[in-house]
């Protein structure tokens, strides 16, 4: 009997093998930059030292590849010229408003100066990619829908900008009063029109200041 209990055991135990779950084998994946941590490997010991580091990497852009999206600029311009701004300008009367409300090129020198001494001029200089390739675009681009309102708040005047940045201002305070939200989303819409209303009110409120303070 023993040894029919032995191999009763040992199919037993054999069967129970069979249905055990097998270890799972996970593939490793080894990186190529470490991002700055210490446990990574070095970028430096598989990256070639031409477009090491983002300044090298740029410089070999912009000479190995024209018109690279890295290194383009906005073509100022070239935008204005195929916009036709200044003929616009030119049609909208812009120059002359300004000069009815004060601002012509002599008081515009005089406050050059001025300019320089609030740094303004310096910060210009020192951030021309960022104004080139962000705040020009949006100035230029829109430029032919917003000169024709620029125009016609020139003909009122300061109060004009007041207005239009109380609009903003109150636009921003409905949207946050009343919980607006993106539909289809459920994210909320202040935060967003905030980046827009707010900066848009300070503005508006800023050229109405420098305009009232022109007729005085």
């Amino acid at each position: 009997m023993a040894p029919l209990k032995s191999i009763l055991i040992a199919s037993a135990l054999t069967s129970a093998a069979a249905f055990a779950p097998q270890p799972t084998v996970r593939p490793t994946t080894s990186l190529n930059e470490n991002f700055g941590l210490d446990f990574a490997e070095d970028q430096a010991e598989n990256t070639p030292a031409v477009i090491l580091g983002e300044a090298n990497y740029k410089q070999w852009v912009g000479e190995k590849v024209d018109n690279s999206f890295l290194n383009r600029q906005y073509d100022v311009v070239r935008r204005v010229r195929e916009l036709d701004l200044l003929g616009l300008t030119a049609e909208y009367g812009i120059l002359s408003k300004l000069e009815k409300n004060g601002l012509d090129l002599k008081t515009l020198e005089s406050l050059l100066p001025a300019i320089e001494e609030t740094g303004a001029l310096s910060l210009v200089g020192s951030n021309q990619q960022l104004l080139v390739n962000g705040v020009a675009p949006l100035v230029v681009e829109g430029a032919p829908l917003l000169l024709p309102l620029v125009a016609g708040a020139l003909d009122i005047g300061a109060p004009a900008f007041f207005l239009g940045a109380a609009a903003a201002a109150g636009a921003e305070g409905a949207i946050i009063a009343n919980n607006v939200e993106i539909p289809f989303v459920g994210i909320g819409l202040a935060p967003i029109s905030g980046l827009l209303l707010v900066p848009t009110a300070v503005a508006l409120a800023g050229v109405g200041t420098f305009l009232g303070g022109l007729k005085k």
